[in-house]
Protein backbone atom coordinates (compact mmCIF):
# COMPACT_ATOMS: atom_id res chain seq x y z
CA UNK A 1 0.00 0.00 0.00
CA UNK A 2 2.82 2.43 0.86
CA UNK A 3 4.31 2.14 -2.64
CA UNK A 4 0.92 2.58 -4.30
CA UNK A 5 1.07 5.56 -6.73
CA UNK A 6 -2.46 6.66 -5.76
CA UNK A 7 -1.52 6.60 -2.07
CA UNK A 8 1.66 8.58 -2.78
CA UNK A 9 -0.34 11.13 -4.79
CA UNK A 10 -2.83 11.50 -1.91
CA UNK A 11 0.08 11.96 0.50
CA UNK A 12 1.64 14.67 -1.70
CA UNK A 13 -1.68 16.52 -1.94
CA UNK A 14 -2.00 16.33 1.86
CA UNK A 15 1.55 17.67 2.25
CA UNK A 16 0.78 20.63 -0.04
CA UNK A 17 -2.42 21.36 1.90
CA UNK A 18 -0.42 21.35 5.14
CA UNK A 19 2.07 23.85 3.69
CA UNK A 20 -0.79 26.25 2.98
CA UNK A 21 -2.22 25.67 6.47
CA UNK A 22 1.18 26.23 8.08
CA UNK A 23 1.65 29.51 6.23
CA UNK A 24 -1.54 30.93 7.76
CA UNK A 25 -1.25 29.17 11.12
CA UNK A 26 2.41 28.63 12.05
CA UNK A 27 3.07 25.33 13.84
CA UNK A 28 5.30 27.06 16.39
CA UNK A 29 2.18 28.65 17.90
CA UNK A 30 0.69 25.20 18.48
CA UNK A 31 3.93 23.80 19.87
CA UNK A 32 4.00 26.56 22.48
CA UNK A 33 1.07 24.79 24.15
CA UNK A 34 3.30 21.73 24.66
CA UNK A 35 5.81 23.78 26.69
CA UNK A 36 8.84 22.56 24.75
CA UNK A 37 12.07 23.99 26.16
CA UNK A 38 15.74 23.96 25.10
CA UNK A 39 17.32 20.59 25.82
CA UNK A 40 14.04 18.66 25.57
CA UNK A 41 13.75 15.37 23.74
CA UNK A 42 10.61 15.37 21.58
CA UNK A 43 8.94 12.61 19.58
CA UNK A 44 6.69 13.69 16.72
CA UNK A 45 4.64 10.50 16.37
CA UNK A 46 3.01 10.33 12.94
CA UNK A 47 5.07 13.27 11.70
CA UNK A 48 3.62 13.17 8.17
CA UNK A 49 5.38 15.57 5.82
CA UNK A 50 7.18 17.26 8.73
CA UNK A 51 5.00 20.28 9.49
CA UNK A 52 6.28 20.54 13.08
CA UNK A 53 9.92 19.52 12.55
CA UNK A 54 11.57 22.90 11.97
CA UNK A 55 9.68 24.63 14.79
CA UNK A 56 10.32 21.75 17.22
CA UNK A 57 14.00 21.70 16.25
CA UNK A 58 14.28 25.43 17.01
CA UNK A 59 12.49 25.05 20.36
CA UNK A 60 14.69 22.20 21.66
CA UNK A 61 17.85 23.91 20.41
CA UNK A 62 21.27 22.38 19.96
CA UNK A 63 21.14 20.52 23.26
CA UNK A 64 17.79 18.89 22.48
CA UNK A 65 16.63 16.25 20.03
CA UNK A 66 13.57 15.73 17.84
CA UNK A 67 12.55 12.29 16.62
CA UNK A 68 10.19 12.21 13.63
CA UNK A 69 8.32 8.91 13.29
CA UNK A 70 5.98 7.85 10.51
CA UNK A 71 4.79 4.64 8.85
CA UNK A 72 5.04 6.14 5.36
CA UNK A 73 8.47 6.11 3.64
CA UNK A 74 7.51 9.24 1.66
CA UNK A 75 6.92 11.12 4.94
CA UNK A 76 10.36 10.13 6.17
CA UNK A 77 11.92 11.26 2.86
CA UNK A 78 10.13 14.62 3.13
CA UNK A 79 11.36 15.11 6.71
CA UNK A 80 14.90 14.20 5.67
CA UNK A 81 14.66 16.81 2.91
CA UNK A 82 13.60 19.43 5.49
CA UNK A 83 16.46 18.39 7.76
CA UNK A 84 18.98 18.61 4.92
CA UNK A 85 17.66 21.88 3.47
CA UNK A 86 17.59 23.60 6.87
CA UNK A 87 20.76 21.92 8.20
CA UNK A 88 18.95 20.63 11.29
CA UNK A 89 21.47 18.63 13.29
CA UNK A 90 19.10 17.69 16.11
CA UNK A 91 16.48 15.72 14.14
CA UNK A 92 16.39 11.97 13.60
CA UNK A 93 13.82 10.00 11.59
CA UNK A 94 12.19 6.69 12.49
CA UNK A 95 10.28 4.59 9.95
CA UNK A 96 7.83 2.50 11.97
CA UNK A 97 4.15 1.72 12.49
CA UNK A 98 4.28 1.58 16.30
CA UNK A 99 7.57 0.66 17.97
CA UNK A 100 9.78 3.73 18.36
CA UNK A 101 12.96 1.91 19.30
CA UNK A 102 13.59 4.67 21.84
CA UNK A 103 14.69 3.99 25.43
CA UNK A 104 12.18 3.83 28.29
CA UNK A 105 11.42 7.15 30.01
CA UNK A 106 13.49 9.15 27.52
CA UNK A 107 11.08 11.71 25.99
CA UNK A 108 10.01 15.00 27.56
CA UNK A 109 7.18 15.57 25.08
CA UNK A 110 5.38 13.39 22.56
CA UNK A 111 3.38 15.09 19.83
CA UNK A 112 0.38 13.08 18.61
CA UNK A 113 -1.29 15.41 16.13
CA UNK A 114 -4.01 14.42 13.64
CA UNK A 115 -2.92 10.80 13.72
CA UNK A 116 -4.91 8.97 16.39
CA UNK A 117 -8.12 8.58 14.36
CA UNK A 118 -6.18 6.69 11.69
CA UNK A 119 -4.19 4.27 13.88
CA UNK A 120 -4.75 0.54 13.42
CA UNK A 121 -3.73 -0.17 17.04
CA UNK A 122 -4.35 3.00 19.07
CA UNK A 123 -3.95 1.27 22.44
CA UNK A 124 -0.65 -0.27 21.34
CA UNK A 125 0.56 3.18 20.32
CA UNK A 126 -0.54 4.67 23.65
CA UNK A 127 1.36 1.90 25.47
CA UNK A 128 4.50 2.69 23.43
CA UNK A 129 4.17 6.44 24.05
CA UNK A 130 3.65 5.80 27.78
CA UNK A 131 6.81 3.66 27.79
CA UNK A 132 9.03 6.30 26.16
CA UNK A 133 7.69 9.33 28.06
CA UNK A 134 9.56 10.43 31.16
CA UNK A 135 7.54 10.18 34.40
CA UNK A 136 6.90 13.94 34.23
CA UNK A 137 6.61 13.92 30.42
CA UNK A 138 3.72 15.31 28.41
CA UNK A 139 1.60 13.83 25.64
CA UNK A 140 0.45 16.74 23.50
CA UNK A 141 -2.61 15.62 21.54
CA UNK A 142 -4.73 17.08 18.80
CA UNK A 143 -6.98 15.41 16.26
CA UNK A 144 -9.49 17.50 14.33
CA UNK A 145 -11.26 14.30 13.25
CA UNK A 146 -12.41 13.66 16.84
CA UNK A 147 -14.65 15.52 19.28
CA UNK A 148 -13.34 16.61 22.68
CA UNK A 149 -15.11 13.93 24.73
CA UNK A 150 -13.93 11.18 22.38
CA UNK A 151 -10.34 12.42 22.62
CA UNK A 152 -10.38 12.49 26.40
CA UNK A 153 -12.09 9.11 26.82
CA UNK A 154 -9.97 7.29 24.21
CA UNK A 155 -6.67 8.52 25.66
CA UNK A 156 -7.59 8.03 29.31
CA UNK A 157 -9.58 4.76 29.11
CA UNK A 158 -6.38 2.68 29.07
CA UNK A 159 -5.39 4.06 32.47
CA UNK A 160 -2.02 5.10 31.06
CA UNK A 161 -2.72 8.83 30.82
CA UNK A 162 -4.79 11.49 32.54
CA UNK A 163 -5.87 14.84 31.18
CA UNK A 164 -3.62 17.52 32.64
CA UNK A 165 -4.59 20.54 30.56
CA UNK A 166 -6.44 21.91 27.58
CA UNK A 167 -4.97 24.57 25.35
CA UNK A 168 -6.53 26.49 22.51
CA UNK A 169 -5.59 23.79 19.98
CA UNK A 170 -4.20 20.84 21.97
CA UNK A 171 -4.91 18.59 24.93
CA UNK A 172 -2.15 17.75 27.39
CA UNK A 173 -1.98 14.36 29.04
CA UNK A 174 0.41 13.24 31.76
CA UNK A 175 1.44 9.70 32.61
CA UNK A 176 -0.49 7.68 35.16
CA UNK A 177 1.47 5.18 37.29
Amino acid sequence: MMDNPAFNFHFKVMAFTFKLRDFFSPRKNILKEAGIKPGFRVLDYGCGPGSYITAASELVGGSGKVYALDIHPLAIRMVRDIVSKNKLTNVETILSDCNTGLPDNSMDVVLLYDTFHDLSDPNGVLQELHRVLKPDGLLSFSDHHMKEQEIISRVTETGLFKLSGKGERTYSFSKEK
